[in-house]
């Protein structure tokens, strides 16, 4: 199947709607342009028909005085055409028939029907019409205009065998009497073909406004389309890879939006792609560093052993030098498999700490005993401020250890000899601060990430995972752990401990 583009849809959608709209507007504007043409041509009529009454009258009042001298056409005729005033009424009839450029008729008071004739042979004969004949519409345009309405009506249209809009307007004498009415006949063809001509000339604007419309259209829709192809091909470049593609598309409408959410999609691709990378050189790196470091003990190790199963070594100064050689290496093998299954557990969702009711300053009195044993070789002082002896939570009491004797270890082999590490517990805030080496800014956003370590002298034993533990350990506890550091000047280790419970006796 013939796959469509949009922009041939928007532009056919945009085409079928002005083509409706032109459609409706040109029917609506016929109608009403041809029913304001009957109305005008209707009030033409009217006013016509109203001014021939007017001097119908004025000639009946003038025949009315004069008829002691002729007696003789006093009276017509039932006719159509009628005899005696009859032939008079016609005569002048004819007269109003050419100035008025329609067919006049006049009705008398006896309803005697008066149209124009020919017998002074002018015309061709024209048809006879009774007032018997009249329709029914036809008879009650006369009798209204006998009531002193002038009325219009199409009811003569099928007596005249032709589309008439017909006017009937009363005519009075000098004292204001109806005497007759005036039936004034225009044919509707006038009228069907000015509006004929209307419609034909608002086809032909409409067809011309139509094909400027679709011009436009498919202008709009490429305009709506370039854009989104464009995102296309960044769509099609970020599935390959290119993670430095955007559209730099800045519109204020949804595209505009699209645009940007796929120029924000392609930067955090971006940003997760060197992250990536980044995180499997730090692996590579971890690997390297972890399998160097399993790699010296098992050769002391393994060439301890040889040495002493093969006899090589009988001294027994050299056999217990050889054992504490080996003891060593073994407590490192320890601490490097037991990093391992603390960060492997505590990342583990599913393992669940020992949480009870624990007073955190017993658990800092134990860290600093245990500090200050471990501080000796460097002479380092270790000194502890709590502004209260209990501080309960709920939390792992050896996980909390193990959190504060990570933050305390890596202030121990960072200070220089004769130093002084200070632990402060101030309301929820607990520090631990060292007046070292300090970690450089750059090395800071990376401090807790796993497998990291700084390569200087004083951690060369380091796993690289005991801040990673520690961040674990106090997120599990709902800790805040930062870290502020200054080369030259120090590190602060900060924990934002949960409100303290209340003590119960």
């Amino acid at each position: 199947m013939r796959k469509r583009s949009i922009a041939f849809k928007l532009g056919l959608y945009f085409s079928l709607a002005l083509l409706a709209f032109a459609l409706v507007a040109g029917s609506v504007f016929f109608l009403l342009f041809k029913k304001q043409n009957i109305t005008l041509t209707q009030k033409q009529l009217e006013d016509r028909a109203a001014a021939i009454a007017d001097t119908f009258g004025t000639f009946i009042s003038a025949e009315g005085s004069g008829s002691g001298k002729h007696g003789e056409a006093s009276h017509g005729s039932g006719a159509g055409n009628g005899s005696g005033n009859g032939m008079g009424y016609a005569a002048y009839i004819r007269f109003l028939d050419d100035i008025a450029m329609a067919d006049v008729w006049v009705v008398d008071a006896d309803h005697n029907l008066v149209t124009p004739t020919t017998h002074e042979g002018h015309q061709a004969p024209a048809p006879t019409y009774n007032y018997a004949d009249l329709p029914a519409d036809a008879e009650t345009v006369v009798d209204q205009a006998f009531g002193g309405q002038v009325t219009a009506s199409e009811g003569f249209s099928g007596l005249l065998n032709t589309p008439t809009l017909t006017v009937g307007a009363p005519v009075r004498d000098s004292s204001g009497n109806v005497q007759a009415v005036v039936l004034l006949h225009s044919p509707v063809e006038g009228i069907e073909s000015a509006a004929n001509e209307g419609f034909r000339t608002l086809a032909i604007s409409l067809c011309v406004a139509l094909v400027i419309g679709i011009g436009f259209a498919v202008l709009l829709a490429r305009s709506f389309t370039k854009p989104m192809k464009e995102m296309q091909v960044i769509a099609g470049r970020l599935a390959g890879g290119d993670y430095t593609a955007a559209s730099h598309i800045e519109r204020q409408d949804e595209i505009g939006q699209l645009a940007g959410s796929l120029d924000t999609l392609s930067h955090q691709l971006k940003l997760s792609s060197e992250e990536h990378e980044r995180f499997q050189k730090m692996q590579q790196t971890f690997f390297s560093n972890i399998s160097h470091e399993l790699k010296t003990p098992v050769t002391v190790l393994c060439g301890s052993l040889e040495a002493l199963t093969g006899g090589v070594v009988t001294d027994p100064d050299q056999v217990a030098a050889y054992h504490q050689e080996m003891y060593a290496e073994s407590l490192a093998l320890k601490r490097l498999v037991n990093d391992l299954l603390d960060l492997s557990r505590l990342q583990n969702a599913e393992f669940r700490l020992n949480m009870e009711r624990v007073n955190l300053c017993d658990i800092i009195s134990e860290v600093r005993r245990s500090a200050q044993n471990m501080a000796k070789e460097k002479e380092l002082t270790v000194t502890t401020e709590m502004d209260t002896g209990l501080y309960f939570m709920q939390g792992d009491y050896l996980r909390l250890r193990q959190l504060l004797m990570i933050a305390m270890s890596n202030a121990i082999k960072f200070s220089p000899r004769g130093g002084q590490i200070e632990m402060c517990l101030s309301e929820n805030i607990l520090t631990i601060s060292d007046h070292g080496c300090g970690i450089s800014a750059e090395e800071q956003k990376h401090i807790f990430e796993r497998f990291y370590k700084t390569l200087s002298e004083e951690n060369a034993e380091g796993t690289g995972l005991g801040l990673p533990i520690a961040k674990e350990i106090a997120e599990r506890h709902g800790i805040g752990l930062t870290v502020t550091s200054e080369e030259g000047q120090g590190t602060t280790v900060t924990l934002e401990l949960p409100g303290r419970e209340t003590a119960t006796v």
